[in-house]
């Protein structure tokens, strides 16, 4: 019953869940035995659920590796993954605390209803405006962020508030993603080639882009064609390119970067979190700071006919 999470769970990613958790434990102070509890808790609906959106983005690779659906069939991977929600229900029961019940019930309505409409607007081809989508990423991606911080608050004495701290970590890591799946070469060895193109997904960049030009519907057309051809893709970047949109999701990455330092500083400092929010910074492509998983595997080009690098 479990064989496509232990097989997902065997090719573990970078686990910046896990350190979240362990850096906001330096504030909240939640007790070893319940944090152990919250952690893998939250490993378990964080793995689970890649299993239900490789298979709701037909996507192909996973880590670098076949998704779990392409080896285990569709029907075991999804009742796989609905198995895995309960038994990480029943590991969190252990905790003696109602309220813990109500807060897993509260985000994972709060997550399936971002996924929702993240796949209304793919499959009606229904291109949302910015603030559509962070309030989307603020279900989705925040869900099982906020998940873990709201657990450990109500296993603990603290008083502070710490959700929105880790809303804007959401914000940026999704945006981050977003970016680096249409830029990072790392990315496209793990992922597949500009994925999010064959996905037909409305991503960050995406949305900029097709709404920087309303006048031309070339991009959403593309989108619509859910390309695997990787001249297409190519071309899709470049119009893009053409429309400042990488720079513009830098410049948004920093103004959110921005806003999280600040905040760790108002609550006090943490210099564990202050680490994590370094690990996740994106350096201008021209700096000789910018890492390899995160150069550009394109360079903008004068005109959206020309052709991408």
């Amino acid at each position: 019953l479990l064989e496509p999470y232990t097989y997902i769970c065997s090719n573990p990613g970078k686990e910046m869940r896990t350190e979240l958790i362990e850096a906001f434990n330096i504030w909240i102070k939640v007790p070893p035995q319940e944090l152990a509890i919250i952690t893998k808790v939250v490993k378990m609906l964080h793995t689970s659920s890649l299993l239900v959106d490789d298979i709701e983005d037909d996507s192909i690779l996973r880590r670098g590796e076949p998704v779990a659906h392409k080896i285990f069939g569709v029907p075991a991977t999804i009742n796989c993954a609905n198995y895995v929600y309960f038994l990480a229900l029943a590991e969190l029961s252990k905790i003696s605390n109602p309220k813990m019940l109500t807060i897993f019930t509260e985000e994972l309505l709060c997550l399936h209803r971002g996924q929702g409409m993240e796949l209304l607007w793919r499959d009606s081809l229904t291109c949302p405006t910015e603030e559509e989508y962070i309030a989307m990423v603020n279900d989705k991606t925040g869900g099982l962020l906020r998940l873990a911080v709201k657990l450990m608050q109500a296993a603990s004495d603290s008083t502070v508030d710490y959700v929105p701290m880790v809303e804007l970590i959401g914000i940026h890591f999704q945006i981050r993603d977003d970016y680096l799946n249409l830029q990072s070469s790392q990315y496209s060895a793990n992922k597949g080639f500009c994925e999010d193109l064959t996905e037909g997904k409305f991503s960050y960049p995406i949305i900029h882009s097709i709404r920087a030009a309303p006048n031309s519907r070339k991009l959403l057309n593309i989108l619509k064609q859910k390309p695997k051809d990787h001249e297409l893709k190519v071309y899709a970047v470049s119009l893009m390119n053409a429309t400042k949109t990488f720079e513009y999701c830098r410049q948004q990455l920093t103004l959110y970067e921005e806003r999280a330092r600040a905040e760790v500083r108002r609550l006090g400092g943490n210099a564990r979190l202050e680490k994590i929010i370094d690990r996740l910074s994106i350096p201008d492509p021209d700096s000789a700071d910018a890492e390899k998983d995160v150069v550009p595997m394109f360079v903008a080009t004068s005109t959206a006919g020309g052709a991408a690098k």
